[in-house]
């Protein structure tokens, strides 16, 4: 294998999609092993959500959610039952969860059920309608931010994403957020583009999410990380049990320091970034964060299989 150290990265909502995760079920005994895991965990079937959708069932956050988590621990185990092992793990947002299954902090079983609430208690939190995300491009980060405090007029508007050098998401009431969308071109943003989102995320109108997610969290068995996991909140390595319960619990409100995470990989020793799970999202924020780092993702048995290739030294 290729000497470079390797860092996982496990995506987030955004990456859905019905089919997901159906490859790796059909091809690998291990990966279908997962599927089986998370439908008994669950007590109806999250495989068949992925496999055929409906897709706007599959946008149902609180169905998203296990989904997304069990497609990429479908992708996770074929490749660890292939001799690689990550030396760092990330996830954005909810894939902090699917990299804590990976570092053997939280169990499948587990992982499952509380992703299952806390989609559940993010959409209770807001009505619908009344909260709003949207991507600013091209602007810089702390640009976006003095966007926010001067659009804001005493509601809830912040960034909630801080993606890329380029890319920041922007998170709040439904009024702030459209003020900000308006505003942010003449203020020197390339685009201001509103996402189809069941909840503004990553905001202080999660609070009520968090109070009820936080039982739950403190109520199941966390183990110490076999392998650092590099925060969302404040982009640091963690190792123990305990500090890893509350990242779970601060995300809910906090940004998501994506390109800070990155970066602290990088300068832990990372080289290769291998984004495990449906789509390539993270895949192009680490390159626009770090044009010089190589990038590769395992999201069915193709990808697998070019991955292991070029881990081990052929063609890329």
């Amino acid at each position: 294998m290729d000497a470079a150290p390797v860092a996982f990265l496990f995506p987030g909502q955004g990456s859905q999609a019905p089919g997901m995760g159906l490859r790796m079920a059909e091809t690998f005994p291990e990966a279908r092993a997962v599927f089986e895991e998370a439908d008994a965990s669950l007590g109806f079937s999250i495989s068949e959500l992925c496999f055929q959708g409906p897709e706007d069932r599959l946008r149902l956050t609180e169905l998203t959610q296990p989904a997304i988590l069990a497609s990429s621990i479908a992708c996770l185990r074929p490749i660890l039952s292939r001799g690689v092992a990550p030396g760092w793990v990330a996830g954005h947002s909810l894939g902090e969860y699917s990299a804590l299954v990976c570092a053997g902090a939280l169990r499948l079983p587990d992982a499952v059920r509380l992703v299952n609430r806390r989609g559940r208690y993010m959409q209770e939190a807001v009505p619908v309608g009344k909260g709003a995300m949207a991507a600013i491009l091209g602007m810089p980060p702390e640009e976006v931010e003095s966007l926010c405090r001067d659009e804001a007029r005493d509601e809830v508007l912040t960034a909630a994403n801080f993606n890329s050098p380029d890319q920041t998401v922007i998170a709040g009431s439904a009024g702030a957020v459209a003020r900000a969308v308006a505003a942010a071109p003449m203020r020197g943003a390339k685009r201001a583009v509103p996402l189809s989102v069941s909840a503004p995320f990553h905001c202080e109108l999660m609070a009520p999410a968090r109070v009820r997610l936080t039982p739950d969290l403190e109520e199941t068995s966390f183990s110490d990380l076999s392998f650092p996991l590099i925060s969302n909140v404040d982009a640091r390595a963690l190792r123990g049990a305990g500090e890893a319960r509350s990242s779970l619990i601060r995300q809910v409100t906090a940004p998501v320091r994506w390109e800070a995470s990155v970066r602290e990989m990088f300068r832990l020793g990372a080289r290769i970034f291998i984004e495990v799970g449906p789509g390539k999202v993270l895949s192009g924020l680490v390159r626009r964060i770090l044009p010089e780092a190589k990038t590769l993702n395992v999201e069915d048995p193709a990808s697998l299989e070019k991955t292991l290739t070029t881990l081990q030294g052929g063609s890329s």
